[in-house]
């Protein structure tokens, strides 16, 4: 039997390690790097020919153009019609300071197809949010995180009242924002977009990881008749390593869906699931995590302070 209570300390040490690796890197990198849905500014993508162009000089005639800060950059993607040949985009991406209106864009295209081989007869991909609208997106997407851990701890609170299910919840809570730290170090480390999927990895992983805290609760409240005799951190104890063999399968099999998704995303260039698989990786793997070694153990020594202090009561 592992001994999962007794070393919490390390576990809690580990998690406080990676969550301070991302703040680090979160002051490196000046803060999350919000795509545009979340924070406004203008993407277009166009397919080009081939990719023999300097997307450096690109950039240069189309600042010249705009009188504009402009990011240029090459990028891959899957192609429908010819799997074994990608096609060639090229990324124009401009800040929320500077958001192009309809005219602008329109003379960025009309530049590139007279100046660079463009592809004749395929429209350009074009996203562009205001500031004002980005900054409102991102705030219902915090909303929306915010009622779906409101709902739990409800539910929890009157599922487990014979854990004190409020208490039992918070906990449950605590480990959620956990794992949504994990995943923001690992968008701050390797400077990934904060955008739509990942508040959608989000909100899956909520509901994952609490799934995984709520199998091993119910078998606390299970021990807590079946193991009256024991000492309550044994039982605790006892009770995640009942769990932990279902909680691994569970991720293990999901993680093996998941990889299998991303490996071939990568290998196809499908940016759409690849964006959407990553996140889900770290955030399943992170929420079996913090269901075993930070919301029990955190729970544990809750429910231990409280009986304590009411034992100290009743003497008093």
């Amino acid at each position: 039997m592992i001994n999962i209570i007794g070393n919490r300390k390390y576990f809690f040490i580990l998690s406080g390690v990676l969550v301070f690796i991302g703040l680090i890197f979160f002051f490196i990198n000046g803060g999350f790097n919000w795509d545009i849905q979340f924070e406004g500014g203008t993407i277009i993508k166009i397919e080009m020919t081939d990719d023999n162009y300097d997307a450096a000089q690109v950039g240069n005639d189309l600042r010249n153009l705009l009188g504009k800060s402009v990011t240029v950059q090459k990028e891959k993607t899957f192609n429908p019609d010819d799997e074994d040949r990608s096609l060639s985009l090229l990324s124009i991406k401009v800040s929320k300071e500077n958001t192009l209106d309809n005219d602008e864009i329109n003379s960025v295209v009309d530049f590139l197809i007279q100046e660079y081989n463009v592809v004749e007869g395929r429209q350009p991909q074009i996203q562009s949010v205001a500031p004002s609208i980005g900054i409102e997106l991102r705030n219902k997407a915090l909303l929306a995180a915010g009622w779906a851990m409101l709902l739990i701890v409800i539910y929890v609170g009157i599922r487990f009242r014979v854990m004190s299910g409020i208490s039992a919840a918070l906990f449950g809570i605590v480990a959620l924002i956990h794992d949504g730290l994990i995943m923001l170090s690992v968008y701050t480390v390797f400077n990934i977009p904060v955008n739509e999927v990942f508040v959608a990895a989000i909100l899956t992983i909520i509901g994952y990881s609490m799934n995984d805290t709520i199998v091993i609760y119910d078998r606390i409240r299970e021990n807590s008749g079946a193991m009256h005799k024991a000492d309550f951190e044994t039982m605790v104890n006892t009770s995640i390593n009942q769990s932990l063999p279902r909680t691994i399968n569970t991720l293990v099999t999901t993680l093996l869906t998941i990889a299998t998704l991303y490996v071939f995303a990568s290998i196809y260039n499908v940016e759409s699931i690849r964006q959407f698989s990553f996140p889900l990786i770290i955030g399943l793997t992170s929420g079996s995590y913090s269901s075993i070694f930070i919301a029990t153990p955190l729970w544990m020594m809750w429910r231990k302070y409280r009986i304590k202090k009411k034992l100290l009561e009743a003497k008093s």
